[in-house]
């Protein structure tokens, strides 16, 4: 049966496209539920994010225009559940029939190849476009059951590092720093008040806008860890909990207390241009830039988090933005600042394994023209 296998023109071609796409471009397997005799992959990454390798016979074009059509329909659940705007893709047919039209690439997000066999392949002009590379990635010095060996063997040890590049990203960490901050938020509120001092401390560590343009700076950091009452403090306590424990794990401790200083820097900032000469603390605007931050990491990892930004964290950071301006006398601009500043931050520091370094180098551009731009509105315009 495994020679069979093997020596089946079409199962070759199979192969060695599941073995350039998965080793060579990182495509994944979709699981589809009545799908049969295709194979879809998807990397959200790449400039094709889907892959189809058609091996089901296609007789004419009344078919083929079936064939479109439902995949259209499996396009947009996938859409859906990635929250991706545009998915193109390219489909390799093996056993299309020879009363299909030649003009088969009618749509330019539904691009297809007709493969009758490996030398097809390798001249097609859209897939030496698309795929400049797969011509030499598809030659192989194997043969028949070495051939078969060297390719399954090849798609397990990359399936393998895989998943351990995914534990190692979603693997539980223990989150001192969150513990930490924790921690110093409570001693910020409890220490002072045993001893009679907290509304001295509040007066000189909030974000206060003149202060702060007076040349006291310190107060864009310090107003993060003040709270105004056991309520706030203990809202804001379980709020840093629930989500700085699960970021701390997903982006590494280092990039974490940056995501959340910063965070907390931009909401200062936004409090001081729109809030007048009102005093602001809380930790609140620190912990909405981590709720921006993990849904930029999420979006990276949506084939596996799409259904749980889209239905939960999403969700929480509209419903707390609408609450804050239903609310007095919270400083929902604080949040709208920790918000955007969080997710810049992120597209900066990048996604390990995921961000490439011109996202990169694109995130710390408009990071840095959004600090100007918040300092700009802080310190000069809403200074007049």
């Amino acid at each position: 049966m495994e020679s069979e296998i093997i020596l089946d023109d079409k199962n070759i071609i199979v192969m060695k496209l599941l073995h350039y796409f998965i080793t060579e471009k990182n495509y994944n397997p979709i699981i589809l539920q009545g799908v049969e005799n295709e194979i879809w992959l998807e990397n959200l990454d790449e400039d094709v994010k889907v892959i189809r390798i058609v091996s089901g016979y296609i007789h004419n074009n009344e078919q083929f225009d079936f064939d479109m059509f439902k995949t259209k329909r499996i396009v947009k659940k996938i859409k859906k559940k990635t929250l991706t705007f545009n998915i193109n893709v390219f489909s390799f047919f093996l056993n299309m029939g020879e009363n299909v039209s030649e003009e088969i690439n009618v749509n330019p997000n539904l691009l297809c190849v007709n493969t009758k066999n490996e030398s097809d392949l390798k001249k097609d002009p859209l897939v030496s476009k698309n795929f400049p590379d797969l011509k030499k990635k598809i030659s192989f010095s194997e043969k028949g059951v070495d051939l078969f060996m060297k390719i399954t063997k090849d798609i397990n040890q990359h399936n393998r590092e895989d998943a351990s590049k995914m534990e190692q990203v979603f693997k539980g960490k223990y989150p001192f720093i969150t513990y930490l901050l924790i921690a110093i938020n409570v001693i910020c509120f409890f220490v002072p008040l045993l001893f009679g001092q907290y509304n001295n401390l509040i007066s000189m560590f909030c974000v206060h806008g003149p202060s702060i343009r007076a040349g006291q700076i310190y107060r864009l950091f310090t107003g993060m860890f003040l709270h105004g009452s056991i309520l706030h403090l203990l809202f804001n306590c379980y709020a840093l909990y629930v989500i700085g424990c699960q970021l701390e794990s997903l982006m590494g401790k280092a990039k974490y207390i940056i995501i959340y200083l910063f965070s907390g820097v931009a909401g200062a900032l936004f409090s001081m241009t729109f809030g007048g000469s009102y005093a602001s603390i809380g930790a609140s605007g620190a912990i909405f830039g981590l709720m921006g931050s993990i849904v930029y990491f999420g979006y990276h990892y949506r084939v596996f988090l799409g259904n749980v930004i889209k239905s939960q964290i999403i969700p929480l950071i509209i419903f707390n933005l609408i609450l804050g301006f239903m609310m007095s006398g919270v400083d929902n601009f604080a949040h709208i600042g920790g918000l955007i500043g969080g997710a810049l931050i992120t597209v900066a520091l990048g996604v390990k394994d995921k961000s490439s370094t011109f996202e990169k180098v694109n995130g710390w551009i408009v990071t840095g023209l959004f600090l100007a731009f918040a300092y700009y509105m802080a310190f000069v315009l809403a200074a007049r």
